[in-house]
């Protein structure tokens, strides 16, 4: 039996290393895995997240949480968790701005599938399908992105990728030599 009191992860700016790896797919659920996903869903949450992946706080796993919907409904909790996902179905495209959490006070508009059909494994290995569209749609999208190297800005047509250079920059300056960036403070 697990008893986990979960903890507050550090977020991996712009320049970290663990950001454009492709993720190692989850082999075993172990108790440790478990615990790391508490500890993903609390810092989601504690960051005002709508999603987090597991490369964001420095992991290379095929994890990823997301909850799109607790803004909006009063401040229900409900995250799914998405381990080695894969998308089965994309449909239409629609653009609308993002942010991330690895990327802060950088927001620009990406073009996404409208609708996906998504696969993978919940915290218990248990399949787990989803039909997504809107908020989920994009959240899904994006953090399924995380576990292959890409963030959203690269999505970002060539030419607003020139006017963002400056500030990605400036978070790219704040990473050690490890490839580890050290820049909390600026969130």
């Amino acid at each position: 039996m697990r008893n986990h009191k979960p903890n507050n992860l550090h977020i991996r700016l712009y320049g970290d290393k663990t950001l454009r790896e492709i993720a190692k797919p989850v082999t075993e659920f172990t108790d440790e895995v478990k615990n790391f996903i508490d500890d993903l869903v609390f810092t989601m949450y504690e960051k005002d997240g709508v999603g987090l992946a597991a490369p964001q706080v420095g992991r290379s796993l095929r994890i990823f949480v997301v909850d799109p919907f607790w803004f909006n409904d009063e401040g229900k909790k409900n995250p799914l968790v998405l381990i080695n996902p894969e998308f089965k179905e994309f449909q239409g495209e629609v653009e609308s701005e993002e942010g991330c959490l690895s990327l802060p006070r950088i927001f620009e508009s990406v073009k996404r599938a409208e609708k996906v059909i998504i696969k993978g494994l919940n915290e218990n290995g248990e399949k787990v399908r989803y039909e997504a569209d809107g908020l989920f749609s994009r959240a899904l999208q994006h953090e399924y992105d995380h576990l292959n190297g890409i963030l959203f800005v690269d999505k970002v047509p060539k030419l607003k990728r020139i006017f963002l250079k400056k500030k990605l920059h400036e978070l790219q300056s704040t990473t050690d030599e490890n490839g580890k960036n050290i820049g909390e403070l600026l969130l």
